[in-house]
Order: structure tokens, then sequence, then C-alpha cells
């Protein structure tokens, strides 16, 4: 199976990082990015740090994560 783009920006594959969403391909999980965020990492040091990444891949991201989470939760009545 190849590549494939499941957001602008984000993608899967099954060889690379076991399927994970990943960053355009490379071998940056979307969790890696929002683990760092949530450790008050600045976007800033992100890029120094992932010199290959660009503020888009940040952004692509959270809006990826933000729409994955956006789900109805069903509760079931007491």
């Amino acid at each position: 199976m190849a590549t494939t783009e499941i957001y602008p920006g984000i993608t899967i594959d099954p060889d690379i990082c076991a399927g994970k969403p990943t960053v355009r391909g490379l071998r940056v999980r979307v969790s890696d990015i929002l683990e760092l965020l949530a450790s008050d990492v600045s976007r800033e040091d992100i890029l120094k740090d992932y010199p290959y990444l660009a503020e888009e891949d940040i952004s692509a991201a959270l809006k990826y994560a933000a729409r994955t989470t956006d789900m109805p939760i069903i509760m079931a009545a007491e």
C-alpha cells in the first residue's frame, strides 16, 4: 500500500510509523507534534529541532487532531 493523504498535509502508510498519521509521509507523527506543543515547546523550537518541517505542517497536525476529536458522544440514559 502506498502513502495515502487522509487530510491536507497528513498521511498514513503502513510502512511508516506503523501506519500512524504522519506529516507529509515523514517519520514525524501527528502525536509527536501534539505532545511537543502540549509540553510547551514553541513552534519555533519545533522547527529548529525538525528543520525539514514547515510552519504549515504544525498547523496541519493541529487541524487534523481537532477534526478527529470532534465526534458526537452518545451517553446511555440512566
